[in-house]
């Protein structure tokens, strides 16, 4: 286990910035000894791509041949700052708590409207059952075909409101651009009717709030 007050005590090593000898740049975080074998160990991490790096210390002092001359394998450039590291550190937990909190955002997104693809197929099937039976009279309201379509309506209403869909019905007022779609007009006189919804083609559908089929109309317009 590695224990930052050790880097009071590890001689020729501290914290700071480091050239290796083929010329990236690493910062020294902690010394510490490896669990196993007390062995003292260097914690440092590249500039470059902040990796962490976990080296013996007989190693991180060692020299090593270039061009027949012996040169450290990391020369001290310059001390940490004990506020730019605590800044650092900061910062880098703050990205990574916005980071969480992105993730966990787009996680629920993807959930909350991962089926929304499947309700596309299933909402007209829903549609052609409403419509079956909606001009059927008072007769045929009493067969078993009708009342069977009828329970079946009704179960499919309700796995639906389940799922997070809300039907859009919008019999009266003005036309709303946000949850409707005009897909006719109807000439009027009155001036009281412009722009007011006439009579709803077809309903629209909401899941979690979001529109996902606009409710078809027929819209007032003057002549």
């Amino acid at each position: 286990m590695f224990d930052k007050k050790d880097s009071l005590k590890v001689e020729k090593i501290k914290k700071g910035i480091y050239r290796h000898y083929k010329g990236g740049k690493y910062c020294v975080l902690y010394l510490g000894y490896n669990s196993e074998n007390r062995e003292e160990v260097v914690v440092y991490q590249s500039i470059a791509d902040n990796k962490i790096w976990v080296r013996p210390k007989k190693m991180f002092l060692s020299r090593v041949e270039i061009d027949g001359k012996k040169v450290n394998r990391f020369e001290h450039v310059s001390d940490l700052e004990v506020d730019d590291f605590e800044e650092k550190y900061k910062r880098a937990l703050a990205d990574y708590q916005n980071l969480l909190k992105q993730t966990a955002k787009e996680k629920m997104e993807f959930a909350r409207f991962a089926n929304e693809r499947l309700f596309y197929e299933i909402l007209p099937v829903y549609d052609n059952l409403k419509t079956a039976i909606q001009h059927i009279n008072e007769v045929a309201e009493k067969n078993g075909w009708v009342i069977g379509i009828k329970y079946i309506i009704k179960q499919f209403s309700d796995v639906l409101k389940n799922s997070g869909i809300e039907e859009i019905i919008v019999e009266k007022g003005k036309f709303d651009h946000n949850i409707m779609e005009a897909i006719s007009s109807e000439e009027t006189e009155d001036k009281k009717l412009d722009g007011q919804i006439a009579k709803q083609v077809k309903d629209g559908y909401k899941l979690n709030g979001k529109v996902i089929e606009a409710a078809k109309v027929v819209v007032y317009k003057l002549k």
